[in-house]
């Protein structure tokens, strides 16, 4: 029972934690509600459809099928459009997952300091606010890290079976589930095959040389692994050719139907200025719908009175248009868009996308927050400008630590890294930021943290540093 004490008191805070956003901060809108349209016509009426004007079946591939199944599954056990049981199911996988990134890390960091590092981590992991707020919410962001952390954990007890000449089946075929699940949650849960599978086959490679591991059935598991990895996107996409006649194995990357018109014009326009979540917010998702304010454009949107001249004619044809992006005006976007990169290239291509990431990176992830998007401005609400500092500061504390155990090096670093490097990569082309963008990439901050918190606390690291800053 005591034994047991030190894992069960991080886990039932976490607990406690989840449970009053739950309580406080659970709300269904938006993105949700396109979720869980999908998961009830696939549980209805066996399609994966929209409901459109007066009840028919718009069948669709803006969302990948994994959290629409997710719901469906859901809405099956819990009752029809029951999305604080799902919220529920979500709670109990993320805290599974805190358990998984223990298990993760006292694979990768040596004994005796591994169960030191893994309560540690385990610690980051439960009273994380910021994933704590997705797994409360019925988006697929809450169950994509849960998928992330079980690919983690599935690459380490696999490594550690070839290191012991034994590779068993049932870690390779979780990290198979892991990584296809986080992929047909979110498009960009391929990332993780990418980097994982690479620190596999590169782990394979040396326990094999240096261990003697069968080639014959490290091929036989590979192949097997592949072909399940690649038969749900195989039926994905017969899907989507069969019904819209495009190759389609993932989403769109603009969460279009085919035949849907897009307004490129206006996306490279707003990607020449957009640096914020306030701008993604206020400008670009009201566009089309919503009234375009020129006022509300940051002065960055404009270099000389000309190009002033031209945005405010662009939207006055806009507003009067009813508010529609004509091909006339989305054409006219694209010419103000082209004059813009052409005066400054890199300003385009480097000084804004390396803005956006780092918005997305440092930024107060109050995103599921009752608070102001200006949260920064003290004299309209002390409380809310206090919080959200605090909020900034926590969130760089995870980073920090995270860096610290990257140079440490613990097993997988680099696999950690390149996942963090390839996702920062995929941000690098979005048009308007969003944090919620980046918090894939807390597994492993809470893993790298872990490490770090390890090492800092170890007695004999503790001592070598009062020994070099008392010797100074």
């Amino acid at each position: 029972m005591r034994a047991a004490l030190p894992v069960a008191l991080p886990l039932v805070a976490g607990l406690a934690l989840r449970l009053w956003m739950l309580r406080e901060l659970f709300y269904v809108n938006g993105d949700m509600l396109i979720y869980g349209d999908l998961g009830k016509n696939l549980l209805l009426h066996g399609q994966f459809a929209l409901t459109g004007d007066g009840g028919q079946m718009v069948p669709t591939l803006i969302r990948l099928p994994g959290y629409p199944l997710f719901l469906a599954f859901c809405f099956k056990v819990f009752g029809m459009e029951n999305y604080f049981a799902a919220a529920c199911v979500q709670i109990a996988l993320d805290l599974l997952g805190c358990l998984l990134v223990a298990g993760f890390v006292r694979r990768i960091v040596p004994a005796p300091a591994s169960r030191r590092a893994a309560l540690a981590a385990l610690w980051l992991a439960a009273l994380c606010p910021f994933t704590a707020s997705y797994a409360i919410l019925p988006l697929a962001e809450g169950l994509t890290l849960f998928m992330l952390v079980l690919a983690m954990w599935a690459m380490a007890r696999f490594r550690q079976d070839l290191r012991g000449r034994n590779p068993r089946w049932v870690n390779a075929l979780w990290f198979t589930f892991a990584v296809t699940a986080a992929t047909l949650l979110r498009p960009d849960g391929a990332l993780a095959a990418v980097a994982f599978a690479l620190a596999l086959f590169i782990g394979l490679r040396r326990e094999r040389s240096e261990n003697g591991v069968r080639l014959r059935k490290l091929i036989r598991m590979g192949a097997v692994c592949v072909l399940l990895a690649l038969a749900p996107f195989a039926v994905w996409t017969w899907r989507n050719w069969r019904i819209f006649h495009v190759v389609e194995p993932l989403a769109p990357r603009l969460a279009n139907d085919p035949g849907e018109r897009t307004n490129p014009g206006w996306e490279r326009w707003v990607k020449s200025w957009c640096l914020d979540f306030n701008s993604t917010y206020e400008i670009y998702w009201n566009v089309p719908g919503d009234k375009l304010e020129v006022s509300a454009l940051p002065s960055r949107a404009f270099d000389t009175p000309a190009e002033y001249a031209a945005t405010v004619a662009l939207a006055d044809d806009y507003n009067t248009h009813g508010m529609e992006l004509t091909p006339e005006i989305d054409a006219g976007f694209a010419r103000l868009a082209a004059e813009r990169i052409a005066a400054h290239p890199l300003r385009y291509y480097l000084w804004l996308p390396l803005g956006r990431v780092a918005d997305m990176g440092l930024r107060p992830r109050i995103e599921n927050l009752p608070i102001d998007l200006d949260w920064w401005v003290y004299a309209h609400h002390h409380v809310e400008t206090e919080f959200s500092w605090a909020y900034a500061g926590l969130n760089a504390v995870y980073l920090l630590l995270a860096i610290a155990g990257l140079c440490m090096r613990p097993r997988f670093w680099w696999a950690l890294l390149a996942y963090m490097l390839l996702r920062s990569a995929l941000l690098w082309t979005v048009e308007a930021p969003e944090t919620r963008y980046t918090i894939e990439c807390f597994p492993m901050l809470f893993a790298l943290g872990g490490v770090a918190i390890s090492r800092l606390i170890d007695r004999p690291y503790l001592s070598k540093l009062k020994a070099v800053f008392g010797s100074g």
